[in-house]
Formats: C-alpha cells, sequence, structure tokens
C-alpha cells in the first residue's frame, strides 16, 4: 500500500497534544532544553516529505510507515545525540517522548529495518557509493613540513584545467545519488531560511571550507591479484577497498593522517547557515572541493545570486580571480605568501605580499580611494600631505601632493583587488570567512558527524544532510513561550 497521511501536520499537532497530555500531564517533569526540541518539532511542518516520498513506495504489500514520521524520527536521534540506529529504535519502544515526538504511538514504533528501508528510499541509486570498490592505489598526501599548515595537492589535474571543465559542465540533481536528500533539504528547511530572510539569495556572500571526516581508524583494503603468490609482495595492482569513496588525507587541525571524507561546505556568511555541502576522498585538496562543489551548487540552485566569495589561502590561484571577475563576484581570498613579494611594478616600484605597492626607498604606500569603473586603486606617498611636499630625502616626484600610483586590476587581479586587501572594509568582510568554520564545528562537535561510524557514502550522506536541516531549524525564531505547554496546562 502506498503511505497516506490525510490529516497533514495538523493532525501530527493533535497526535502530539493529546498523547503529551496523556504521558507527561506535568510539563515541567520535562526538562527545558528538552522543551526547545519539543517545540521545533511541534511547528516543524513536514507535508511535503509524505507527498515527494509517495513515489517512492509500492502499491502492493503491508501498509508503511508514514514518511514523514521516519524522517521526524530520524532528526530527532540526531538532535538527542543517538547516533545508533539500533539504539533509537530500542530507545522508541521505552522512552514515549521519543515516539510520540517522532508521530508513533507508543508500543507500537518501527524497527531498525524499517529505517535502513527509509533511508534506502532517499538514496537514489542501487550502489552505496559513488566509485566502485576495486580501483587503483593512490597518491599518499605527505606530512607537510610545516606544523599546523596543510598537505600540498596530490591531484594530477591542476586548477587552470579542472574550473573550464567543470564551468561548462551541466549538473542535474536527478543525476545524483543524494537526489532526493537534496530536494528535501531544500523545500523544507533551505527554502524556509530564505523566506524567514536569514539568506539573501539576491546578494549572497558565500564562504567555504573544506574539514575532515573520519570513518575509521584505518583504510580497509585487500588484494584481487595473485602477484603475492608469485613472490610480488609490493605490486601496483587494483585493490578492493571496502570504502571506495574515502582515502587517506591530512588533517592540519590534529597534525595527523586520517581515514575518511573531506567535507566541503559552502555557508551563507551572514547567517553561519549551510548552503551546500559535498563529500570527496580525504586526499582532495580544497582547491579542487571547493570547484567541485560550487559549479553543482550553482546548478542546484539557480536563483542564488552570489555577490561575494569568502575564501582561505588554499583557494588563492589565479584562475579563480579571473573566474570571479567574469562572474561579477567580488572575491576575499587570503594569500598563501608563494607569490606577490617583490614583485617589479612600473618599473621603480614592487608589491608586498598584500598587494600594495612599496616605494624605492622601501615605504608602503597609503591607500587613497579606489575606482571600480576602471577597476583599479589608487595608492599616495606615505610621507606626502596636501599641506606639506614629501619629507623623503629622495622623493619619487616633485609634486608637492607626493607620488601616486594607480595599481589595475587587469594587470594581476590576484595582488590587486577592490577593496584592497590592506583596508578595513576587505578585512572586516573577509573575518566573515570564519562563518564556514563555526557551521563545521555545528556539524562535527555539536551534532557529532563523525559518530555515525557508517561504511557507506549512501548512510554518510543521509545523516549529513539531515544534520544540515537541524541547522536550519535552530536558527528559525521559536515564541518566548511555548504554545504547546499552555495547551497541555489548559487541558490540566
Amino acid at each position: 500500500m502506498l503511505p497516506v497521511n490525510s490529516g497533514g501536520h495538523s493532525a501530527y499537532q493533535d497526535f502530539v497534544l493529546e498523547n503529551l497530555r496523556k504521558y507527561y500531564p506535568n510539563p515541567d517533569s520535562i526538562a527545558r532544553s528538552t522543551w526547545d526540541i519539543i517545540d521545533r518539532f511541534w511547528n516543524l511542518d513536514l507535508s511535503f516529505t509524505d507527498e515527494f516520498m509517495r513515489d517512492k513506495y509500492s502499491v502492493f504489500g503491508p501498509k508503511p510507515r508514514t514518511p514523514s514520521c521516519m524522517q521526524r524520527s530520524y532528526l530527532l536521534s540526531i538532535d538527542f545525540k543517538v547516533s545508533s540506529l539500533t539504539d533509537w529504535a530500542a530507545q522508541l519502544k521505552i522512552n514515549p517522548l521519543y515516539a510520540i515526538l517522532s508521530g508513533f504511538e507508543f508500543g507500537d514504533t518501527p524497527g531498525v529495518g524499517t529505517f535502513y528501508d527509509f533511508l534506502n528510499r532517499l538514496w537514489d541509486s542501487d550502489d552505496n557509493h559513488l566509485s566502485p570498490h576495486i580501483h587503483p592505489l593512490k597518491a599518499k598526501v605527505k606530512k607537510p613540513k610545516t606544523k599546523g599548515t596543510k598537505a600540498d595537492s596530490v591531484e594530477k589535474v591542476k586548477v587552470e584545467q579542472l574550473l573550464p571543465q567543470l564551468e561548462n559542465t551541466a549538473f542535474d540533481i536527478k543525476d545524483q545519488p543524494y537526489g532526493s536528500l537534496f530536494i528535501l533539504y531544500h523545500k523544507e528547511f533551505l527554502y524556509q531560511s530564505v523566506s524567514k530572510g536569514l539568506i539573501d539569495t539576491q546578494s549572497l556572500a558565500l564562504a567555504g571550507d573544506g574539514t575532515p571526516v573520519v570513518t575509521s581508524h584505518r583504510e580497509r583494503k585487500h588484494r584481487v591479484c595473485s602477484c603475492a603468490s608469485k613472490g610480488i609482495p609490493d605490486c601496483k595492482c587494483d585493490r578492493y577497498f571496502s570504502q571506495p569513496d574515502c582515502d587517506i588525507g591530512w588533517d592540519s587541525s590534529r597534525d595527523c593522517s586520517y581515514h575518511g571524507y573531506d567535507l566541503y561546505m559552502l555557508v551563507a556568511s551572514e547567517s553561519d547557515l549551510p548552503v551546500f555541502p559535498l563529500l570527496n576522498p580525504a586526499s582532495k585538496h580544497d582547491s579542487h572541493g571547493f570547484l567541485l562543489n560550487f559549479f553543482r551548487m550553482k546548478s542546484f540552485l539557480p536563483d542564488f545570486t552570489i555577490t561575494k566569495m569568502l575564501l582561505d589561502s588554499a583557494h588563492d590561484a589565479m584562475p579563480y580571480y579571473e573566474y570571479f571577475r567574469r562572474a561579477h563576484i567580488t572575491p576575499f581570498i587570503d594569500l598563501n605568501g608563494k607569490g606577490g613579494v617583490k614583485l617589479p611594478y612600473k618599473d621603480d616600484f614592487t608589491i608586498g605580499k598584500d598587494g600594495v605597492p612599496v616605494c624605492r626607498e622601501g615605504r608602503r604606500m597609503n591607500h587613497d580611494g579606489s575606482e571600480p569603473s576602471k577597476y583599479r586603486v589608487k595608492f599616495k606617498c606615505p610621507l606626502a600631505s596636501r599641506k606639506y611636499s614629501c619629507s623623503c630625502e629622495h622623493p619619487c616626484s616633485d609634486s608637492k601632493y607626493g607620488r601616486t600610483v594607480h595599481v589595475a586590476m587587469k594587470d594581476n587581479p590576484r595582488l590587486f583587488n577592490i577593496p584592497p586587501r590592506d583596508s578595513n572594509e576587505w578585512k572586516l568582510e573577509y573575518h566573515a570567512r570564519t562563518s564556514a568554520e563555526r557551521s563545521n564545528k555545528r556539524e562535527k562537535l555539536d551534532f557529532k558527524l563523525e559518530d555515525g561510524r557508517h561504511r557507506s557514502t549512501k548512510m554518510w550522506y543521509c545523516r549529513l544532510y539531515h544534520i544540515l536541516m537541524l541547522q536550519h531549524l535552530d536558527a528559525w525564531d521559536m515564541p518566548f513561550e511555548s504554545a504547546l505547554r499552555k495547551l497541555i496546562l489548559q487541558a490540566a
């Protein structure tokens, strides 16, 4: 039979109210922190899940559990920090509150197999992984020489080759295994945050960053060739990997190697809310992870107009700046220190590591305005003023105003920015880049992403997307006084 939820969200609210009156007639018996979760889920409308999931069930067989109740229950398991579906199914049988909030009658709750069956329907692929189990050995990431720095990229394709390839690729969400997960996340949570004014789709400032996701303590693989029996112990033949989408990467924050994914997240910097995630192998460098994520996001969310990009020094590559200029996006990218120092400019000037001209006497020039229409920035002598001429022993100019230099973005869009890197406007905007780090912290520490300990990419994506849903849910304003609590007290 097909799932039916004739009453919709109002029927769920009535069910929760009736059963809380029965099992918890005194609201004070429930902790205040738990009431915050109760109120959010009581107001969370998941009716679209029932409508969207209807075609994923067969008309034959017994009546299935209501999809919105299954999704709500899975969200609750993450919010209550129960990482195992087996443990959660057991909790539903002994804890009336968990069953009621899920929408199940206490004593008639789904088993662990029902949860896995529901998550299988959210995964639009017959394979639990994105790549085959058997593939060649990958190049290992080398430990960086400096502590706390990111490892060098092991990618064979350079950024200038990958960017135009992805820019000219049309991505369709229906072709992605996580397509159904994204549609539910977009319709019921991301779109709701937009409608509440938490994300401005017409002028969106995005922050991007990658973070390690540890899936196991070691890489699990075994041989599929007969080289060992022939006396060849170190052959380069293909291996069978139990987690083929994972590999070994370098965690710069913990200063150690790890096995798992590199989660690249794009976040709305004004609200710290996630926009679009992508799981890559752990060895994937952020410069590639961003491109794989960004162009997919643009295809899946065509109504989002991006005006600013906030990225760290791992993204400091010339193709980025050239693309952002073509796309009318203002980049705020920190320099990696590998270029721009003492770069000759206009014969008698050099450019410092932050893009500021340095005169022949070694003095940094002062920023003196921008000309966005001409894509150039003006700098003036630091020792000259409008009242007094330059006090330098060897002045660069006879003018009372002192020497001025116009740096054009076309000469080097990587070093010359509008606003300039030495301006307060640039620094204030770039500081918002930490929104990506705060979002990653919410996913990994607050919602315990890595506690899933799953073996398949399917389950990691299911857990990840539902954590993103909870991040949006927590950001929505709730009434100061609980309406549900009042209704229970009125009955008492």
